[in-house]
């Protein structure tokens, strides 16, 4: 793991954002603030993998999403960035022990959609996802709906509130709209305008 910014404390409770940010959006920032405000989170540390398992990218480098997720978390000192080895959140809570110890307690924050796609998952290779959840806990936010774990993982995923005006954004909603030449500047942070609009050009 490759760290961009690090907040300045060691925290006990780390918040996880891991995503493309491609490009970061309010609701990821709605995400990470409502982590430090509902679970006395220390840290909230934004991990964008060098790969992923079911993700490609094309237009918009690496460097250039770092980029904009660093203008878009400056305003926040717990926010931390990073750039992990792995993409799944099993190899990167492993990786986030090296740096945060044993003893942190780690919790991944994602969307309803996320959160179904990982408890779901094919882990042929890894453990199983009731296993995973010994090692972190799941933060999940309604999105076009609530949560509703399985009972037996239920212990390990907590419900995580985030306003529903925030069920529309997306990442994808942003490139789509730019690309159809719709309004899309109030989906990302103010601080990222001039980003966005330079690299992700809409129509000629």
């Amino acid at each position: 793991m490759r760290f961009l910014r690090k907040a300045p404390l060691t925290p006990h409770r780390l918040g996880i954002l891991s995503g493309a940010f491609h490009p970061p959006t309010r609701a990821h920032l709605a995400l990470a603030q409502s982590a430090l405000d509902s679970f006395q989170t220390e840290e909230v540390l934004f991990v964008m993998p060098e790969t992923f398992p079911h993700k490609f990218y094309e237009q918009v480098t690496l460097q250039q999403r770092l980029e904009m997720l660093a203008a878009a978390a400056a305003h926040e000192s717990r926010f931390s960035i990073a750039v992990a080895e792995g993409g799944l959140f099993l190899e990167i809570a492993r990786e986030c022990r090296t740096f945060y110890g044993k003893d942190a307690r780690l919790r991944f924050l994602c969307g309803r959609d996320t959160a179904e796609r990982i408890l779901h998952w094919d882990y042929t290779d890894h453990p199983p996802i009731g296993a995973q959840l010994e090692e972190f806990e799941l933060l999940v936010a309604p999105r076009q709906g609530p949560f509703s774990p399985p009972l037996h993982l239920a212990a390990a995923i907590h419900h995580l509130p985030v306003d529903d005006a925030f069920d529309e954004v997306s990442s994808t909603e942003v490139r789509q709209r730019i690309a159809a030449g719709a309004d899309w500047a109030h989906l990302v942070p103010p601080a990222i305008l001039s980003l966005v609009a330079e690299w992700y050009p809409g129509p000629p």
